[in-house]
């Protein structure tokens, strides 16, 4: 039996090695393609049994990004004119069974929110805006293939059909997508990749609609404002449902020239009409993650370019691991951690890892790096204050009751101002009292539902530590800390 103590009794944890400061709040996300079963799934769900093998495959995938302390799964849900979800618009994927339109037999886009939930992670719904497929792709699907429902938003450049973007009306095809799984899906974000024109767009054929929509503006020019357009629209219609859905896009790694580097003439402004400094400045981007897959002087300077023109919204950094491949570039591991210590040194928000097969597979050991070193500790995500910055009441109640087992901590609800979610919650603790919440090493466990978090076994009590909880809502805003502090809060099961 636990025999009773004068001193305020919590459970053994070991810090390890010593790891440099980590900041408390970073973003850490890796993207999950979906696409031709890039990272997930390697099973088809065509059995029950089959079904069951690709769910589970998703969260060994979910465990192991959880054992890094990411908090944040770009998932992929639209991919060429296809979804995989039940989409009320566009057909399946075949990646999930095989076959065109092929029902997995369960919902994988609610499948994976209530994982990512489970590990307090933040799941946002990865959705390709502008290509959406292949010739031969598109005379498959037939009858299902959105070209068929609604030919007058597509056009076609070589063996490619795109969403014109040059169509007013193509906004609102984007729009009515997003805005069915914001209002569907209990998501935390919405998150566009390709909302551009594409590569060598010379020839992309929108003379006629720059004839009839143009009003005399620069064509470069008119381009950037119809990418515009369709984003400012689509980020009103998620924030008109959900407001606390961060809405981000993943531009060219290299948004223009800065002052002393050239971006080489590939870039977000001029190739393929990214107007992202000015979505910073109208507002309509919470979370920009430029995809910054290069090395030395094409990365640093541009990623300081990208948070001097941030407008205080997150930027995340791109990092392409899947260069350390040896197929893809050979980067030596060095290279991807000299990056990380750059962002953190220089304040952005965070990194997000393309792909995530490549950190499962712990390629030139990006992953057992990250695991030991660069995230040892959690980290909460940043809040978006812009939105909201009203913190929930503290918790109240604080009490721990140590059995054999298990110390269990239970506390009385917090209310956030906004009445449409429940706040969850933040576990620390520490070996010196009070709890200091602002070190990253201090967290136990984060984005808690309920009021009672359970921690098992109970190791041999050779190291007293201190508990402390905050509530934090959706929208990152944290409240004040309550401590364990009395022995009248603690009940010993004999």
């Amino acid at each position: 039996m636990i025999k009773k103590t004068t001193y305020i009794l919590l459970l053994l944890l070991s810090l390890g090695t010593f790891v440099s400061a980590q900041p408390k709040q970073e973003v850490r996300a890796a993207w999950i393609t979906t696409a031709y079963r890039l990272d997930w799934p390697q099973t088809l769900a065509q059995t029950p049994s089959s079904m069951k093998q690709q769910q589970r495959e998703l969260i060994q995938l979910l465990d192991l990004l959880k054992e890094a302390n990411f908090n944040t799964i770009l998932f992929q849900v639209r991919g060429r004119g296809d979804a995989t979800y039940p989409s009320k618009y566009e057909p399946y994927s075949s990646s999930l069974t095989g076959r065109l339109n092929g029902n997995p037999g369960y919902d994988p886009l609610q499948f994976a929110i209530e994982e990512c939930h489970k590990r307090g992670m933040e799941l946002h719904a990865w959705v390709v805006g502008i290509p959406i497929g292949s010739v031969s792709f598109h005379k498959s699907l037939g009858a299902k293939s959105p070209i068929k429902k609604e030919p007058k938003l597509f056009v076609r450049q070589g063996s490619y059909w795109y969403l014109n973007p040059g169509n007013p009306q193509s906004k609102y095809y984007l729009g009515k997508i997003v805005k069915d799984i914001v209002e569907r899906y209990n998501v935390d974000g919405i998150h566009f990749d390709y909302l551009r024109y594409p590569d060598r767009s010379a020839k992309f054929p929108d003379n006629q609609d720059y004839q009839k929509y143009g009003k005399g503006v620069d064509k470069a020019q008119w381009r950037r404002d119809n990418i515009t357009q369709i984003l400012s629209h689509t980020y009103h219609e998620i924030k008109s449902v959900k407001p606390w859905v961060k809405v981000s896009t993943c531009p060219i790694g290299k948004h223009s020239d800065t002052n002393h580097y050239s971006a080489k003439g590939w870039n977000a402004y001029n190739e393929v009409y990214q107007d992202v400094f000015k979505w910073l400045e109208m507002g309509i981007q919470d979370q920009i993650y430029p995809m910054m897959y290069f090395r030395g002087n094409n990365f640093y300077p541009f990623a300081l370019d990208w948070k001097e023109q941030s407008q205080g919204r997150h930027i995340i950094s791109g990092l392409g691991i899947y260069f350390l491949d040896e197929k893809e570039g050979n980067w030596a591991k060095e290279e991807v951690q000299r990056q990380l210590y750059f962002v953190r040194d220089n304040h952005l928000e965070g990194h997000a890892f393309f792909r995530a097969q490549f950190l499962a597979d712990d390629t030139k050991g990006v992953y057992s790096s990250l695991v030991n070193n660069h995230y040892k500790y959690p980290a909460l995500i940043p809040a978006i204050p812009w939105l909201d910055k009203i913190a929930p009441n503290k918790p109240q109640n604080l009490k721990l009751k140590i059995t054999e087992e298990s110390a269990i901590l239970s506390w009385s609800e917090s209310k956030d101002n906004d009445e449409q979610n429940k706040p969850t919650y933040i576990i620390y603790q520490s070996d010196k009292q009070p709890v200091d919440t602002s070190k990253a090493e201090n967290i136990l466990a984060t984005y808690i539902k309920g009021t009672n978090y359970v921690y098992t076994p109970i190791l041999p009590i050779n190291k007293y530590k201190y508990f402390a909880v905050t509530a934090i809502d959706r929208y990152g805003n944290e409240s004040e800390a309550i401590q364990l502090e009395s022995m009248h809060d603690i009940e010993i099961d004999e």
